[in-house]
């Protein structure tokens, strides 16, 4: 038996046979193969080779012609690895003695050329392990074709084991057996741990290197309550956590009772209680939770396709099912927040160097006029559908926010020019973000219809910690005692304005801060579909005088560690049976 320890992204419990998800979307077993079909297993590796060969030179010679020999060295440097005999022959040998499948050989070897990688002094060839990834790619593409395994074959439930995940495989996961999910790498606030989240599939991410250390087949559990991954557990392990799962399918049930009931606190203080969505679906899961409306639509992911950025037409129809699933209820769609760690740096031959302080979200829709627009005018478009409000990201200055509004009356004029009705009264707010936002909020207060908290970025932002980073996860804390008390003087300069103010991160749906955040003002939360319940059945506990007691006290603190205690000893109080 051993346990992992990494980041909890979902609570709960799942036991199954681990998968191991290798290279994009394959999933290689291990396969043997009669012996009169070693040879055949042979050709298909030679062939592979000389086909990936074959595409490299192709694109070396383009990139020599367009852009120069310093950048078609990096394809020199990929055909120099499979024309390596050593390499070759590793692979033929295991088919030769072991009588492996190519995949299987082919995906044996090149795990064992990345750990060699891994494991030198030199910083520069460590980072050659994404290029010898990338060759493993190419090489399954070449030998696997059409015929490849993925998740959507699954025919029994499991445990998903990987390094990482897009966020377009993780979107699929709840089409397939896959019951919960570990990762090598990630963070709390990484897009696949939102979207994780969103489906309410325990997980445990930032392991380091799970995808290493369990094979396919393993008996695991994935413990995501307290942040654990047991591979091959004994049977009184087993058994315990079985109980657990069990447990945890009850409270379930409990907790689907409280979804006609109303959010409010036990002196009657109505809260409110919305989704964030990634897909247009999932307004339909919050609504059947219990939810007030969407706070938060992420709509860059209908960017994160290999086909591009969507028309005018296709992002209307996306919005639209949304407006649709919300049944009436608010939705708060936000333009696309690309850049930084998503959809830019992939398309751009020179990476930026910090792209979490690069061209992204608001600045990159601001350099990026055309395709801001044509987002504006689908919004436009569905407004006329239900209650829709816009929000543009990360805002740091007033002339970002009148620019972008300048931009929204351009795409109003496009739609009127056009014979298009909209709603010209569009509500039009702004995601705080940044220190510097929450600096200015009484200048911004003049300025937008509604604020909304993103804890994700402004934790970065205010403790200078890479949100995506698993090395320095443990920095990644909303409980610092600067962002508590930036958020409390934030709320209160809205209340004073006399503007709508909510707040939209991961914070927002974590039962621990529900009480702080009620204590501060917030009466308005925006979180994960699943978390909606508890969070309910929190506030329907508490009255806003425990509860600002409670903030007050928060507040007093000078570490994170007390601001944490504390507040899990107040919650526990009140959700006694509940895993905080």
């Amino acid at each position: 038996m051993e346990i992992l320890r990494g980041i909890s992204v979902t609570p709960g419990v799942a036991i199954g046979e681990a998968v191991i998800l290798e290279a994009e979307d394959y999933r290689i077993p291990y396969r043997t193969v009669p012996e009169d079909r070693v040879a055949a297993e042979l050709a298909r590796l030679e062939a592979a080779f000389t086909q990936s060969i074959e595409e490299l030179g192709k694109q070396r010679d383009y990139l020599n012609t367009h852009l120069g020999r310093e950048a078609a060295n990096v394809f020199v440097w990929h055909i120099g690895v499979l024309t390596d005999e050593r390499l070759r022959e590793s692979i033929e040998s295991l088919i030769l003695e072991k009588h492996a499948a190519a995949a299987y050989a082919t995906s044996t070897v090149m795990r064992n050329y990345q750990r060699r990688f891994m494991q030198m002094s030199d910083p520069l060839l460590v980072e050659r392990v994404r290029d010898v990834q990338d060759i493993e790619r190419r090489l399954l593409r070449s030998i696997l074709g059409e015929g490849r395994e993925d998740l959507a074959h699954l025919t029994k439930p499991v445990i998903l084991i990987a390094h990482d995940l897009t966020p377009t495989q993780t979107a699929h996961l709840p089409e397939t057996k896959v019951m919960g999910v570990a990762l090598d790498a990630g963070a709390a606030t990484s897009h696949t741990a939102i979207l994780l989240r969103s489906w309410g599939l325990p997980g445990v991410i930032g392991l380091n290197d799970v995808s290493t250390r369990i094979s396919g087949g393993d008996p695991v559990v994935v413990d995501g309550s307290n942040q654990l991954v047991v591979a091959n557990p004994n049977e009184a392990t087993l058994e315990e956590y079985r109980g657990r799962e069990a447990a945890y399918i009850r409270l379930s049930g409990k907790l689907s009772e409280l979804k006609d009931l109303p959010s409010v606190t036990r002196d009657d203080q109505r809260v409110y209680l919305c989704s964030n969505i990634e897909f247009p679906p999932e307004a339909k899961v919050g609504t059947d939770k219990g939810s007030d409306g969407v706070g938060l639509y992420r709509t860059e992911f209908l960017f994160m396709r290999p086909e591009g950025a969507p028309s005018e037409d296709e992002q209307y129809e996306a919005y639209r099912q949304a407006i649709l699933g919300a049944e009436g209820r608010p939705v708060t769609i936000r333009t696309f927040d690309l850049g930084a760690d998503k959809y830019t740096q992939q398309r751009s031959y020179e990476q930026e160097r910090n792209p979490m302080l690069g061209l992204r979200s608001i600045r990159y829709s601001l350099q990026n006029l055309d395709m801001f627009k044509t987002q504006l005018r689908a919004i436009l478009r569905a407004s006329v559908l239900g209650d829709v409000r816009l929000m543009v990201p990360l805002i740091v200055s007033l002339m970002e926010f009148r620019q972008a509004k300048m931009a929204l009356h351009d795409a109003m004029e496009d739609l009127e020019e056009a014979g298009v009705t909209c709603n010209g009264k569009i509500r039009m707010g702004m995601m705080l973000e940044t220190p510097a936002a929450a600096i200015q909020v009484k200048e911004f207060c003049r300025e937008v219809d509604f604020m909304s908290i993103g804890t994700n970025d402004l934790i970065q932002y205010l403790l200078a910690v890479d949100r995506g980073n698993e090395r320095v996860s443990q920095y990644y804390t909303a409980s610092n005692p600067a962002l508590l008390r930036a958020l409390r003087d934030v709320v209160r300069a809205c209340i004073q304005a006399e503007v709508e103010c909510s707040i939209c991160g991961e914070m927002a749906g974590q039962p621990l801060y529900t009480i702080f955040l009620l204590g501060i003002g917030l009466r308005n939360l925006s979180m994960a579909p699943g978390n909606i319940p508890e969070v309910k059945k929190l506030i329907r506990l508490v009255s806003t005088t425990q509860a600002q007691r409670v903030a007050r006290r928060a507040l007093s603190f000078e570490t994170e560690r007390q601001v944490t205690n504390y507040l899990r000893d107040e919650t526990r109080k009140m959700l006694p049976e509940d895993p905080i």
